[in-house]
C-alpha cells in the first residue's frame, strides 16, 4: 500500500524499511548537525528517538539549524525539534532527555537499548564518555568531529577516527581514544583547514550573548566562538544519516 515511505522502499526493500521503524536511534546534540541527522532518519522511517540536548534556540542558530526559526527562537531545541519529526511521521516514539549530556549523569542513560548512537555534541569530555559508553555495550556509534570554521562542504567524508587528517578536534579525539584503547571509531570529518573567523566583536556571542538568563552555558563561557554556515554542518548530519540507514539495513 502507498505511504510516505514508499519511495524509500523502492530502494531498501520491505524488510529494510521494517528494520528501520523498529530501530531505536539516540542522537545526543540536536544543533546544526545532529538537527539535520533525526530530518534524515525521521524522513528515512526510523521509528524511535532519543534527542538529548538542554540548549534553547538563538536567533544565531538561524544561520544552520533546520528547526531554528523566528518562531522557535527561545525554545527548547530537543522539544522543536520532536514536534518538526512527529509533523513529518506522526506514528515516531520521540523520547526526549532535556539535559546536557556529561560524565557526571551518563548513568541516567542506558545505552542497551540503542540500535545506533549518534555522537553530535561539542564537548570532547562528552563525546568520549557517549563512545566508550556505546562501544562498552558494543552498540554501534558514529561522531560528528568539527564543522565550525569550514566553508567546503565536498571535504566532508565518513571515516576512521584513525585516518583524520587536518581537523584538531579529531586530532585531540584521536589522542584520547588511542590512551584508552578504542581500536576504531567511525566519524564524519572534514580534511579542510579551518578558516580562521574574523574578530569582530561588534557581532560576537562573547560580546553581546542574547542567551535566556536561565541558560546553562552561555557564550560568555566559551573559550572560542566559531564561524558557521548553512551548508557544511547540514551535509554532516545528512551523510552521518546515510551511514546510519546503511548500516541499520544491510
Amino acid at each position: 500500500m502507498l505511504n510516505q515511505f514508499s519511495r524509500t522502499q523502492l530502494l531498501l526493500g520491505k524488510e529494510g524499511i521494517e528494520r528501520l521503524s523498529e530501530s531505536r536511534v539516540a542522537v545526543f546534540g540536536i544543533g546544526g548537525v545532529g538537527g539535520y541527522v533525526c530530518e534524515a532518519l525521521v524522513r528515512s522511517g526510523v521509528g524511535k528517538f532519543d534527542l538529548i540536548d538542554d540548549d534553547r534556540v538563538c536567533l544565531t542558530n538561524l544561520n544552520r539549524q533546520i528547526f531554528a526559526t523566528r518562531k522557535t527562537v527561545g525554545k527548547y531545541k530537543a522539544e522543536v525539534m520532536k514536534d518538526r519529526m512527529l509533523e513529518i511521521n506522526p506514528e515516531a516514539e520521540i523520547e526526549l532527555h532535556k539535559c546536557f549530556f556529561l560524565p557526571e549523569n551518563a548513568d541516567d542513560f542506558d545505552f542497551t537499548v540503542y540500535d545506533y548512537v549518534v555522537d553530535a555534541v561539542d564537548t570532547v569530555s562528552a563525546k568520549i564518555e557517549i563512545i566508550m559508553r556505546a562501544q562498552k555495550e558494543k552498540i554501534p556509534v558514529i561522531s560528528a568531529m568539527g564543522a565550525g570554521n569550514k566553508l567546503d562542504a565536498g571535504r566532508l567524508t565518513i571515516a576512521d577516527i584513525y585516518e583524520t587528517k587536518m581537523c584538531p578536534l579529531a586530532r585531540v579525539m584521536r589522542y584520547e581514544l588511542r590512551k584508552r584503547g578504542v581500536k576504531s571509531l567511525k566519524v564524519v570529518y572534514s580534511d579542510e583547514k579551518p578558516t580562521r573567523p574574523t574578530e569582530d566583536m561588534s557581532i560576537s556571542c562573547r560580546t553581546h550573548c542574547i542567551c535566556p538568563p536561565d541558560t546553562m552555558h552561555k557564550c560568555t563561557e566559551r573559550r572560542d566562538i566559531p564561524g558557521s554556515t548553512a551548508f557544511v554542518p547540514a551535509v554532516a548530519g545528512l551523510l552521518i544519516a546515510g551511514e546510519i540507514v546503511r548500516d541499520l539495513t544491510k
